[in-house]
């Protein structure tokens, strides 16, 4: 299988407080998500607006994709969501 991410910007969803962003899973586009609380958690995200989860996700984008690609794999290529607890806890990116 192979996974790729394109360099979007990732999309806010304010229906479920998530930053989407793409995978591309054999040259098809999967939607994957990350809850704002794991940016806040993990990621240092220090504001409560969409530019503060912006500048976390960049900061912590490699981390998040390499977590991202693990459930891609685990579950062959399906949509991913992630939260707070798919990081270790207490565990900050580049920390």
């Amino acid at each position: 299988m192979e996974i790729r991410f394109p360099a979007d910007a990732p999309d806010y969803r304010d229906f479920n407080l998530t930053l989407e962003f793409p995978a591309l899973v054999d040259g098809e586009r999967v939607p994957c998500a990350i809850s704002v609380e794991a940016l806040e958690d993990h990621f240092g995200a220090e504001s409560n607006d969409t530019e503060g989860w912006r500048r976390a996700f960049d900061a912590g984008r490699a981390h998040i994709e390499a977590v991202a690609r693990e459930h891609l794999l685990i579950s062959n290529g399906t949509p991913v969501l992630l939260k707070s607890g798919h990081f270790p806890p207490g565990n900050l990116a580049g920390a």
